[in-house]
């Protein structure tokens, strides 16, 4: 699809903001240099709202997925977890930008027969099969699987590495040991892959929480929608169509043939405060360590599902809180270093925000000068990242950071009710669905929609001369060029049509390698 050139410099601004979209719809897929060298560990999305699945809302469900851009037919090793790094859920319930509670997860890849592998018996001779399956599996543990996958979780209070350790337990069993399913590698192999995923569905005894919980570690559809060629491409698609609010959904979903891996995790929210009277807003975010050193082994003995040997200290190389901000917000010099960085040290990473480059980069590329909000400060971008909206998310005391926030006291609502533009589209529609983004992130959330909107001074202008949303004074209409236009605009792909699931895990089945 080629552009079209429109006249006026108001009418070329969705276009500008489309570019913008083209980051941040993509999310956290190989947003920096170093992650794009080890996909396993690539976190692609966070999520963190209250449970709206019938009879489940006072819980909280965590969901961090990794390994972007899963190809369904991508075999004959599929997309098991990496061994060797160390995935965490982050909680701070007291506003100091410090992890108060860590979900650890750590995996274990083994070969069936402790080992030995599955063989056939070949001319006389028992040869080992190249496949991770012998037959149709539909069971936890299916003795037809070559490969099996298992994972334990962790729970840290404090410190991630200096902290008390506690083992989350299965509450059927006491078993630390969970399985993950197998990939969905075809309907010839596994004829009801749903069925057999909830069977890894887990209710679960977190130590110091007297509610169980549930966990789920498993392949899921991507949940989000991209047209991403398209749109990095700088945004190679008709500015009539994603100027137009009636065509919110003309523009296909590129990763919708996509699969992740999925971290999910649903705790009563009672567990994740700081004790009865702490404060109802908690931030999360997720990361991925591996260790300092790796020595590759020349000669892997048979068996062994790595040629790698590890040691030294875990060293963090992923990071995702909000959506959009190593994308477009950090500089390309320092994303690696936002990925190995923590909140209570954002202050380093400050200029990219309340100074953003992004928008002059658009007046600039597109030669339309004077598009860019100046509000300088942004104190509304810095309200809407690093601190919370008053009284939404925003904590009693806050530590300017970056990662999602969420009001555990707001209730949440049924998906066929929420406003796919969280926040932003409760305020335009004058409705009462408080419950979504940026207060956390549900899977319907337009998160590219909501975010073009921030960045551009949406919010800014939302905000009006009487500060509604506590901005500061200089956040005022005058200081946002585009005026109302901004609260229109798109990018041409409905977030809210993507196929989700009523419950826990929420993300719908993944789609199988063959039909």
């Amino acid at each position: 699809m080629n552009p079209i050139r429109i006249g006026g410099a108001l009418a070329a601004v969705p276009l500008a903001l489309a570019v913008l979209a083209g980051g941040a719809q993509a999310t956290s897929h190989r947003e920096a240099p170093f992650i794009t060298t080890v996909p396993k560990v690539d976190a692609t999305d966070f999520y963190l709202f209250r449970s709206y699945e019938s009879g489940r809302s006072d819980y909280v469900t965590l969901i961090a997925n990794y390994q972007p851009l899963q190809d369904a037919y991508g075999g004959p090793n599929y997309f098991s977890m990496d061994p060797n790094a160390l995935y965490e859920i982050h909680i701070d319930n007291d506003g100091d930008a410090k992890e108060d509670l860590s979900f650890q997860f750590r995996f274990k890849n083994a070969l069936a027969g402790n080992g030995a592998g599955v063989s056939l018996n070949i001319g006389g001779k028992s040869v080992g099969i190249p496949l991770i399956q012998a037959g149709a599996v539909s069971n936890v543990k299916d003795s037809n699987l070559q490969l099996g996958e298992s994972y334990t979780l962790s729970v840290v209070r404090g410190d991630r590495r200096k902290g008390v350790v506690q083992a989350v337990t299965n509450a059927a069993n006491g078993s630390t040991s969970f399985d993950k399913p197998v990939d969905n590698i075809g309907t010839k192999t596994i004829p009801n892959y749903a069925a057999y995923a909830a069977k890894h569905v887990y209710s679960a005894n977190i130590p110091g929480c007297s509610q169980p919980a549930r966990v789920f570690v498993g392949q899921r559809q991507d949940p989000f929608a991209v047209n991403l060629g398209t749109i990095f491409d700088l945004v190679n698609a008709p500015v009539s169509v994603i100027t137009d609010p009636t065509l919110i959904g003309a523009v296909p979903n590129t990763i919708g043939d996509k699969n992740v891996t999925t971290l999910s995790l649903e705790v009563h929210k009672s567990c994740l405060k700081s004790g009865e009277q702490g404060d109802d807003v908690i931030g999360g975010w997720t990361t991925a360590s591996l260790r300092q050193a790796r020595l590759l082994d020349g000669k892997p003995a048979s068996g062994h599902q790595t040629s790698e040997k590890t040691g030294g200290a875990w060293v963090q190389v992923s990071r995702l809180g909000m959506p959009l901000v190593n994308e477009v917000v950090i500089g390309l010099k320092d994303k690696d270093k936002f990925n190995a960085s923590k909140p209570a040290a954002d202050a380093q990473f400050a200029d990219y925000v309340t100074n953003p480059t992004l928008p002059a980069l658009l007046e600039i590329a597109l030669g339309l000068p004077n598009i860019a909000p100046t509000n300088f400060p942004r104190n509304d971008l810095v309200t809407t990242f690093l601190t919370g909206i008053k009284g939404v998310n925003q904590p009693r005391t806050v530590t300017p950071s970056e990662m999602l926030r969420l009001n555990t006291a707001i209730a949440p609502v049924p998906f066929a009710q929420q406003n796919r533009l969280g926040v932003v589209g409760n305020l335009l529609a004058g409705g009462s669905d408080n419950a979504g983004f940026p207060n956390g992130r549900r899977p319907k959330d337009d998160v590219v929609d909501v975010a073009l909107v921030a960045m551009m001074g949406g919010l800014c202008l939302a905000n009006g001369n009487n500060d509604a949303l506590g901005f500061g004074a200089a956040c005022n209409p005058a200081a946002v060029p585009l005026g109302a236009t901004a609260f229109k605009l798109h990018d041409a792909v409905d977030q809210a049509v993507v196929p989700l699931l009523a419950g826990f895990p929420y993300l719908n089945t993944p789609l199988a390698g063959s039909r």
